[in-house]
């Protein structure tokens, strides 16, 4: 997979469909490698029409490493204090404007799955002229009144990082069981796979952490959604445990235009049995803003 240096930071990133179609660049979420956004669907998505960019956010997979900040203090975080926050959601939002950048894309069609679909309105909001059509998928606006986490939910994401490869496998699928999809097959062989890849790959806990903090810090972007004036669809699981279905509903609803997709036995993954709906509603709303275009 290649590699470039965008917003003074390495960017690995990856690539399917050809270069002469609409780019879409997929935005993963909290401590996801790019590798989280399956060949299958990015495939599916390229067939489609579009070129499409995946890539690993700040802090994870392959790329940089932000090693010179603060130790993260979650619980100073969750009381106010984010001065331990080496970076926000804007820095990585800037990230994947830049790496379109770099790529010789003025702009793109942009989807961001949970963190990513966080760091994906950031970005609409920031860089507007860099956005077609934005997709924010199982994510919230930053508002704490709406998407909150069940117990069971809260529990996954703040337990201690496994400290073996077979321990992080282990945890990984007890995880998916948790927080995701209980109205579709669960393919335990597929995602023991996933997670054992991604551990061999990169396995960077302190990266998730920090990246945890840039949502705290990131705060409520209610009023920037507002502002926003392109085509925009919301696609959340109705049965989210992670992040419940009103953190969609919420962004939805300060976006004039937004399209609500509520996808039923959803949780917080992106089960194949549900890709016909979540691809489908990525192409329309791209339609949209070509239609728009014109």
């Amino acid at each position: 997979m290649p590699a470039l240096i965008a917003n003074r930071i390495t960017i690995e990133y990856d690539t399917f469909g050809s270069q002469a179609n609409a780019p879409l660049l997929l935005v993963m979420g909290l401590g996801a490698q790019m590798i989280a956004w399956d060949e299958a669907f990015c495939q599916q998505i390229a067939d489609r029409g579009f070129f499409v960019i995946r890539h690993d956010n700040r802090d994870c997979g392959l790329s940089s490493k932000i090693e010179d900040g603060p130790e993260p203090n979650m619980m100073a975080a969750l009381s106010g204090d984010t001065s331990s926050a080496s970076y926000a959601l804007a820095d990585m939002a800037s990230d994947s404007a830049a790496l379109l950048e770099a790529l010789g894309f003025a702009s793109a069609h942009i989807v961001g799955a949970s963190m990513g679909g966080m760091i994906v309105q950031q970005m609409a909001i920031n860089h507007p002229a860099r956005v077609r059509s934005m997709t924010s998928i199982m994510s919230t606006t930053g508002d704490r009144a709406v998407g909150q986490s069940k117990p069971e939910a809260i529990a996954v994401l703040m337990a201690p990082p496994p400290t073996t490869r077979a321990e992080a496998i282990e945890r990984g699928v007890a995880a998916s069981k948790i927080i995701g999809s209980t109205g579709f097959p669960f393919d335990e062989e597929h995602r023991r796979r996933i997670v054992a890849r991604s551990f061999d790959r990169a396995f960077y806990p302190i990266g998730t952490a920090r990246q945890m903090l840039a949502v705290v810090a990131g705060g409520d972007r209610t009023e920037g959604l507002r502002s926003l004036a392109i085509p925009v669809a919301v696609i959340h699981g109705e049965v989210d445990p992670l992040v419940t279905i009103s953190g969609g509903e919420a962004t939805a609803a300060a976006i004039a235009g937004a399209t609500f997709v509520p996808v039923p036995g959803m949780g917080h993954d992106m089960p194949i049995g549900a890709w016909p709906v979540i691809i489908g509603s990525i192409a329309e709303n791209a339609a949209r803003a070509v239609a728009a275009a014109k």
